[in-house]
Parts: structure tokens; sequence; C-alpha cells
């Protein structure tokens, strides 16, 4: 073990440059360290309510501080949107990450979104770039790896494979020695609910684990961690956490005192660094009882606006089917793309037909009712989100639910309102934050910037920065 902190602390020294005169070096004793520990999935009204039973006394320590508030997601309220935003500093208008997947015009291919994708430096390259060190753990969609200046990284959903979620490469092999799992096996679901919380179980060890070997040489000023069982144990069995009398309550709270523990594992960590010091803990997007899911895709093809091949030849991530008559598709959650003849090699709808069918959709979904219930809170065109470099590659529609209500866009499903084993669902509103020093972001990209400004650093805001990794995109939407 000391061989290995030695060998980070080196690279760490090696990775460093001297900052110019009149700035503080990263590598004095009066480093100001900032922590930021990520809570996928957690809202902020539910932190405080299991905080108040007592059960989650380290969990209590952030929600029912006076600095801890709600913030929202941004649009959509996915994983990969959401921490690329606050590991960019920026929107998806900027870092070209719209979703899980990108659909190629050309082919109709899909491909999930990944750490490639990203068309904007992150706030760690140009942390890396003024003389600061990173210790990056489990931060979703930053798979393949790649070097980043000053920068420890273990990458987190999605990544296939630890060889290529880790930089630098000598860090794998004591992960490797340690059993680190990336992710949690959730195939099974609800369907198996002590197997999923065994998954649950190994990701808390392989955190701490991780923890203890990137955490103690100190040879850093930001170290980011981000624990995303609660996100994985919500999406299953969100009624569970939330309903006292179900029957596997007691093993929700079982499970999520473990997850306290580790929780106050990093509080502690935290306490003990000397000061200056800053803790950040966030959510990336909120999370409440699912009502239905609502496949937007099946409703593109009730209503005469989706065609493919037929379903029962294709899988949920299967688009090659869409036909040139359709006139749009969907990607998940709901993310709506107009099938126009200048973006998609089979498409036909001139600009005037695409205005016209992005009309008639937003007025079809608006009215939209699940037992009664109005299910679409809103249907934003990219030009309400997005103003940016990247907003060409936008979805043309973004559809946002009333709460509860989860949407998808699959190609093989002819329902429109189904359950398939899950009863939670996100929410753009009541992401958790916490910041010791009192900031009130209102966004995930605002939740960057605040740890540039913690170092004195600008935020990037001129398009001339857009990163040649992003320019594969212009081939994707």
């Amino acid at each position: 073990m000391l061989l290995a902190c030695r060998g980070m602390f080196w690279y760490t020294i090696a990775m460093s440059q001297p900052m110019q005169s009149g700035t503080i070096q990263a590598a004095t004793n009066q480093r100001s360290r900032m922590v930021v520990l990520g809570l996928d999935g957690l809202p902020h009204s539910l932190a405080r309510t299991l905080a108040k039973t007592g059960k989650l006394p380290n969990l209590a320590r952030l929600a029912l501080d006076t600095d801890s508030r709600a913030i929202r997601a941004e649009l959509p309220d996915l994983s990969p949107v959401n921490w690329t935003s606050f590991y960019t500093a920026s929107g998806p208008e900027e870092h070209g990450v719209f979703g899980f997947t990108r659909i190629s015009p050309a082919t109709y291919e899909m491909a999930l979104a990944d750490f490639n994708q990203v068309a904007v430096p992150t706030i760690f390259d140009l942390l890396g770039e003024a003389g600061f060190a990173s210790r990056v753990l489990n931060l979703p969609n930053t798979y393949p790896a790649r070097p980043v200046k000053g920068t420890m990284l273990v990458a987190g959903f999605v990544a296939p494979d630890l060889k290529g979620a880790v930089h630098p490469p000598f860090l794998t092999a004591r992960l490797n020695a340690a059993g680190y799992q990336i992710e949690a096996d959730t195939t099974r679901g609800a369907a198996e609910p002590e197997y999923l919380f065994s998954q649950i179980r190994a990701m808390l060890r392989s955190r701490r684990q991780a923890l203890e070997i990137m955490w103690p040489d100190l040879g850093w000023d930001v170290f980011t961690c981000v624990l995303t069982e609660t996100d994985r144990l919500f999406h299953f069995f969100f009624d569970a956490v939330t309903d006292t009398t179900h029957p596997l309550h007691t093993s929700c709270m079982e499970l999520l005192t473990e997850w306290d523990v580790l929780l106050g594992y990093i509080l502690d960590l935290y306490d003990r660094l000397p000061h200056p010091k800053r803790l950040m803990a966030l959510a990336d997007h909120g999370f409440t009882r699912l009502q239905t899911e609502v496949d937007i895709n099946a409703w593109l093809r009730h209503n005469g606006y989706l065609h493919t091949a037929s379903t029962a030849m294709q899988t949920e991530l299967d688009a090659t089917g869409v036909l040139p008559e359709a006139r749009a598709f969907a990607l998940d959650p709901g993310r709506i793309y107009l099938h126009t003849a200048q973006r998609f090699s089979r498409g036909r709808l001139n600009e005037a037909q695409a205005a016209d069918t992005a009309h008639a959709i937003r007025s079809g979904l608006m009215a939209l009712r699940y037992e009664g219930k109005p299910v679409i809170r809103a249907v934003h065109t990219a030009d309400d989100l997005y103003n940016g470099p990247m907003r060409p590659y936008a979805p043309d529609l973004i559809c946002e639910a009333h709460s509860g209500f989860d949407l998808k866009a699959k190609f093989d499903r002819d329902q429109i309102f189904g359950f398939f084993g899950r009863s939670g669902s996100h929410t753009a509103d009541d992401a958790f934050f916490y910041d010791s020093q009192g900031a009130a972001p209102r966004t995930l990209r605002e939740t960057g910037q605040l740890v540039l400004k913690h170092f004195g650093i600008a935020p990037h805001n001129d398009n001339s920065l857009v990163s040649q990794r992003g320019t594969g995109i212009i081939h994707t939407a």
C-alpha cells in the first residue's frame, strides 16, 4: 500500500505544473481542499424525511442542515445529461450529451453516450491546467477514461470494463486486487429483491475499497465521489422505501443504513482534513413514486407519426426499422426528433411540414391523460432550452412529464402505458444539494461552476474551446 500511495503522490506531482506568479500553488500545505459527494437520484424532500427517522444519522448531518436545499436537474432529467452538466459546468447545448443514447442520422444505428462525446473541457481539465489535482471516483459518463492533467479517474456508469474505466493505468491492478466492481447487476430487478440488495451491498464495499486506495495520500485538491446505489434502489423499490407497511420496507431501510455508514465514513474523512476545506453534496435529479411508464414512441405510432418495420423484429434500442414515411420518432426518455430530409437519410419532411408536425405533436401530448390525469407537464422546443454550439444536434422536442410519469421511447413496444418492474421515477425537481459554504445554485451546471469559482477559475464560455472529441456528434443525433 505504501508503494501505491507513493506512486499516486509522484503521479500527482508529475502531472501538476507550477501556476503563474501571484497565484496559490496547488502543492502547498495550505491548499484549500474541496470534496464533492454525489448522491445519485436522492430527492431533497425524501432525504429530509429519512433523516428525521433517526435511522440515517449521517444523512441527517447534511439533509437537516439549514444549508441543504432542492435544485433542479437539466432536461432531460437523466444521469449522463446531469452529471456531464456538473463536470463541465455547462448545459447540453455546450457539452453535447442529450441522453443515454445517440443515433446515426445515416444508418439509424444507436449507441450509448460516453466520455468521447463530451464536446467541451471538463472542470477537471481546467483545474489541471491551473495546477490543481483531482481524484474522481464513480462519476457517470466518464468512460472511456482518458488522461486528464493532474487527475486520477475511475469512471462510473456506463462502464463495461474496468481497464477502460481507469486512468492512470497502474491504478487498475490495485482495484482488481480489491475486487472492485463498477456497477450493480440490476437485470433481475424487482423480481429478485435479495439479489438486487446483494448487488448494491457489493457496490458499497467497492466504493469504500476505492476510497481507501485513492484518498489517503491527500495529494489532491478536489475529490469527487459519486454513490449511485440510491438510484438503483429507488428505481425498483421506491414504494418499499416510502411505505412503512410494505413487506420490503425493513429490508430497504437496512440497506440504506449500510449506505449511511459509507456516507459517514466519507464525512469523517472530510472532517479530518485540515482547513481550509469545503464540502458539496448533490444529486443529479430527484425521485418520486411511479404512476406508470409512458412510451412516447408508442404514442407516436398510435397517432400516425411513427412508422417502423414490425416491432416483433426489433429490440428496444433498434431504430434501424424507422421507415421513410415516419414523421417523427423518440429516444429515451422523451426526446422527439422530426424526421426531416435535412437531418436524416430517410427523412422526407421539409421545413414547413416539420413545423406543422411539431405543433401537432405538442398539442396531442399536452392533451394526453392517464386515469384522468394529465401526463405531460410541458413539451419544450430545442430553442426553448438550448442556445449553444451543440444546439444543431439537440432533439427537436423535449417532453417533461408530470411527477410520477416515467417517459420512455422504446422501438419494440405497442402500449403507451405500462409497468415493467419499477416503482420509482426520476423528477427534474427536488434534486438534493448541500454546500458547507451555503451556496444556492439553481441547476447542475451551476454546481460545476461553483467548483471552478472556489479555485478562482472562470468557466469556459468561448465556443472556440469546443473539443475535437465532440465532433463525432456531427454524425449523431
